[in-house]
């Protein structure tokens, strides 16, 4: 192989991917066996089985127990909208998008106390061991589960407050601005850093993907004075979903 060749096993892959690109070889349909693969191409089994294997990973072909691979229906990415700053009276942006007539998004959250790990203690600027409120959610559009997150909020900030359990009380399911608001710890900045990575598989399970697939993680942090007042991690399936910022021009 000379240099900037690709590989033989990439080129395979390649016509593969423009033929399902172009709906040569249309959702639904059997991918071309790995005796055929070899013949069409001239290329070994080896060759073969890793330019299927690329397909797989890609998510564009899917195994289906004693019948084959086939390719897979292609979604059409939907949008997740992400924003700086929210009015002062306001939920979150998933809530604010719901609140429209034709939404369909439904949630549910589960908040119980934990010990920080290293990691959250680390991002929260706490001590590992510290209580932590830790809520999980699982997010759904017309009932297909499209985002989870897990948010932590350091107990020395919300503890005995009314906003300790961010989905219940009388701010239950407002932003962390706003909450924070109500015990006059002003939120003055918020930093996201987005990610991808192959999806854990109770994260895979959850959000109905199949090993292999890739997601997007948004790390979320509030900051109130340089004191972080709560971190999350967001995520989303990258084959389904696109993240749009919309963010204020100062």
């Amino acid at each position: 192989m000379t240099f900037g060749e690709q590989p033989a096993y990439l080129r395979v892959a390649g016509d593969l991917r423009q033929k399902i690109v172009d709906g040569s070889l249309p959702p639904h349909t059997r991918l071309p066996s790995q005796a055929r693969i070899r013949e069409e191409y001239g290329v070994s089994d080896t060759v073969a089985l890793e330019a299927r294997k690329v397909l797989m990973a890609e998510g564009l072909v899917e195994g289906r127990s004693g019948s084959g691979t086939y390719v897979r229906e292609r979604p059409v990415p939907r949008r997740v909208a992400r924003s700086g700053y929210r009015p002062t009276k306001g939920a979150s942006p998933f809530r604010q998008e719901q609140a429209e007539e034709t939404a369909r998004g439904t949630w549910e959250s589960r908040s119980e106390q934990e010990e920080a790990t290293a990691e959250i203690a680390k991002r929260l600027g706490i001590r590992p061991g510290d209580r932590v409120m830790r809520t999980r959610y699982v997010f759904r559009d017309a009932g297909e589960q499209m985002m989870l997150s897990t948010s932590w909020e350091p107990l020395s900030v919300t503890g005995r407050t009314p906003v300790m359990l961010p989905e219940e009380g009388p701010l239950g399911g407002c932003g962390v601005v706003e909450r924070m608001g109500a015990i006059d710890v002003v939120v003055d900045n918020v930093v996201e850093e987005v990610g991808a990575r192959p999806g854990l598989a109770e994260e895979l399970l959850a959000l109905g993907g199949v090993p292999g697939h890739v997601v997007l993680v948004i790390e979320r942090t509030y900051y109130a004075s340089g004191l972080a007042v709560e971190t999350a991690d967001v995520v989303v399936p990258a084959d389904r979903y696109r993240i749009a910022y919309h963010l204020p021009v100062k």
